[in-house]
């Protein structure tokens, strides 16, 4: 089953099924599972990941550590990639480029985006990603590069 599908299933109930879908799909990447996010929103082109502060998440001054978020951000990235690819394609992560650009000083909502026509065929697929804190400030953007090729035939 694809993962846009088991999360619009765990959707049907909102706590239980979000925290079930959150778990598993952070267990595929267990360093995910540092951060204890939470799947907030999944379509194609877009996906949200609570990261909450915690001292689990926290850096030497109490805030957020950019790596957890960058943690975040990459989770999200990937539920939008495996929502959104074509099943004739696969992708990898190639790299990440992130700007700090504010405090990360309560819990951060971790988004990433994409348009349709970025996912047409091979190549580069450029995801926007940004981290905001509860009051709308943002306080990491950047893009996670995707490597793009057709899936090889069995």
């Amino acid at each position: 089953m694809k993962v846009l599908d088991l999360y619009q299933r765990a959707n049907r109930m909102p706590v239980v099924g979000r925290g079930a879908f959150s778990l598993a799909f952070a267990s595929k990447a267990p360093y995910f599972l540092t951060i204890a996010p939470s799947m907030v929103e999944l379509r194609p082109n877009h996906a949200e990941v609570r990261v909450r502060k915690w001292w689990g998440t926290h850096n030497h001054i109490g805030t957020v550590h950019v790596i957890a978020i960058a943690n975040g951000m990459e989770m999200a990235m990937g539920a939008l990639a495996e929502a959104t690819i074509p099943d004739r394609l696969r992708w990898i992560p190639k790299g990440m480029e992130l700007e700090y650009l504010a405090l990360s000083d309560s819990t951060m909502l971790a988004t990433a985006d994409t348009d349709p026509a970025d996912w047409a065929g091979p190549g580069e697929v450029a995801v926007r990603v940004q981290a905001t804190r509860r009051d709308g400030t943002v306080t990491v953007r950047g893009v996670i590069r995707l490597h793009v090729t057709e899936r090889k035939r069995a």
